[in-house]
């Protein structure tokens, strides 16, 4: 067993002493349950950690992740993730967090055969393809990288909006709200992309909205 693995370990035990003696119940709180007003969906790079950069502790955003911060339609982990959070967790806020030199977002720029990631990619390929007049004019390469990182966390954003778990709680409590963040990592400076998530979500209402379902009239109901 290597040495780097091992200390893996050590520093778990040292963590754990740590934290005892800040906070003796500090781990029976933490057994106790998760009661996060977070769901934080970023990207499987190892340089971004959630909790880390935004201040939290174990127990305060659920967290979601994969390569460039996707939301596919029939992706049923992500889905599964977002409708635990929404529906169970009661989250309030529901964050697509992307980051510059992001290394599918690169990938997916390329004309290159990547194999089992093209399908993956494709997704951002897609964005591309909607925004390709004004990615093409922009001529330094590295900004129009980072433009493409927004504008995915942007479609992102859109395609959780989508969800029928998210309309109906939102029509429901008023929550959750959708935001789009950019974590710079040249700096380490968060970026909120500020959607505008109760435009967006009268904008798609016509063709998107899944909110007449016979529970939610029954619960409007009751409410009222």
């Amino acid at each position: 067993m290597s040495q780097s693995y091992e200390v893996i370990f050590e520093n778990n035990r040292k963590w754990l002493e740590q934290k005892k003696q800040q906070y003796p119940d500090y781990f029976k709180e933490l057994a106790d349950g998760q009661n996060p007003e977070y769901l934080y969906i970023g990207c499987s790079d190892s340089r971004v950690a959630a909790e880390g950069m935004m201040g939290l502790e174990p127990g305060e955003v659920f967290v979601h992740r994969n390569v460039a911060n996707l939301v596919h339609g029939l992706d049923l982990n992500a889905a599964s993730a977002i409708e635990y959070a929404v529906s169970h967790l009661k989250v309030k806020h529901i964050i697509i967090c992307g980051h510059y030199n992001c290394g599918g977002i690169k990938a997916a720029m390329k004309p290159q055969d990547l194999g089992s990631m093209n399908p993956w990619l494709r997704s951002i390929r897609d964005v591309y393809r909607l925004h390709q007049e004004e990615l093409d004019a922009i001529e330094d390469g590295h900004l129009r990288y980072d433009r493409l990182v927004e504008l995915n966390v942007q479609e992102q954003c859109l395609n959780v909006i989508k969800m029928a778990c998210v309309q109906e709680r939102y029509l429901l409590d008023g929550y959750p709200i959708v935001h789009g963040w950019v974590f710079d990592l040249r700096t380490g400076r968060l970026i909120d992309l500020n959607i505008d998530f109760k435009n967006i979500l009268a904008d798609i209402q016509k063709i998107y909205d899944l909110t007449d379902s016979e529970w939610v009239v029954n619960a409007r109901k009751k409410a009222g």
